[in-house]
């Protein structure tokens, strides 16, 4: 049976005051399991109760043992940083948008190489751009060749023939 790491009474008043004052979804199940560790629960318990599996419990807990409180006070996890703002990105499609709405055709290869030469180096993908076109109301408008379930010129001439009188 695993050991049981036990958790003081002045612990797990720490712990509660910082998950009172802490606004974060994910630092708040950390901190539950830290609290639900102090009260006696076993891992497969916690787990049950949080969502996460007992091995992700234990490694928890072995962080707030090794740690403490610090590793639980931020999150790690960061993340969606966008390289303009806004109203920057707003700048950069000015030139583009009266172009699209003079009835010229927009590519994005052509705003990729403004957005790369605005940011100094190169971009992976196009996704970065549609993200920047879908955030500023753009979408994709263009004529369709053909209805996708247009009968062939066959069909078309043999049902004539059949319609006739």
């Amino acid at each position: 049976m695993p050991r049981i790491h036990q958790i003081s009474a002045e612990e797990a008043l720490e712990i509660e005051r910082l998950r009172r004052k802490n606004k974060d979804k994910i630092i708040d199940k950390w901190l539950e399991v830290l609290q639900l560790r102090a009260a006696g629960k076993t891992r497969s318990a916690i787990g049950e109760k949080t969502g996460f599996s007992q091995s992700y419990v234990s490694d928890l807990v072995r962080e707030y043992r090794e740690v403490g409180l610090e590793a639980f006070a931020k999150k790690q996890y960061k993340g969606n940083h966008r390289n303009m703002s806004y109203a920057e990105e707003a700048e950069l499609l000015a030139p583009f948008k009266a172009c699209a709405e003079s009835g010229k055709i927009v590519e994005v290869s052509e705003i990729l190489a403004a957005y790369e030469e605005k940011l100094g180096r190169t971009i992976r993908s196009n996704g970065l751009i549609y993200e920047v076109l879908k955030r500023h109301g753009w979408r994709k408008v263009m004529p369709r060749s053909k209805h996708p379930n247009k009968a062939n010129h066959e069909e078309i001439e043999s049902s004539k023939k059949l319609t006739q009188r």
